[in-house]
């Protein structure tokens, strides 16, 4: 679902933050919150409103056929990863810049976007050009020795 709407991503701004404060508050354990630190990240969402479009990317855990049978659907997690991989590509080899932003759980969208309940959320993808002031956290790559090995 791609959304442009002012108002729409107004509620999905609250929704999402609702569900970072409850987070950052009760959730997320020290270790984690340490670790995102130098990031500067918070429950503060505000380039959820500030950016022209957001993606809310979803599996389909199963398929409703016309007739109100249903077909469960296989890899759904790693297909929606292998696509949205793709549109991110796509996204950045046209220039534009993205964020994955996957608050957790993110049922809410189901409602803001009339969604079924057998279509999971899994990403909220943030497209837009970047700020002109942007901070782009240096977190490192790591050589391809330590992510890969040679036979």
């Amino acid at each position: 679902m791609v959304v442009a709407d002012p108002a729409l991503k107004k509620q999905i701004r609250a929704g999402a933050e609702a569900e970072e404060r409850e987070f950052y508050q009760h959730r997320a354990p020290r270790e984690w919150k340490d670790a995102l630190a130098p990031l500067g990240t918070d429950a503060d969402k505000a380039f959820l409103e500030i950016a022209p479009y957001l993606i809310a990317i979803f599996g389909q855990k199963k398929t409703v056929l016309d007739d109100g049978s249903e077909i469960k659907n296989y890899y759904v997690p790693e297909s929606v990863s292998i696509a949205t991989g793709f549109l991110i590509s796509a996204l950045h080899h046209s220039g534009l810049a993205t964020l994955t932003h996957t608050p957790s759980p993110m049922n809410f969208l189901n409602q803001l976007l009339d969604r079924p309940q057998h279509e999971k959320p899994y990403i909220l993808l943030v497209v837009g050009y970047p700020a002109e002031n942007c901070m782009v956290p240096n977190i490192g790559k790591k050589t391809l020795a330590d992510i890969a090995s040679f036979l």
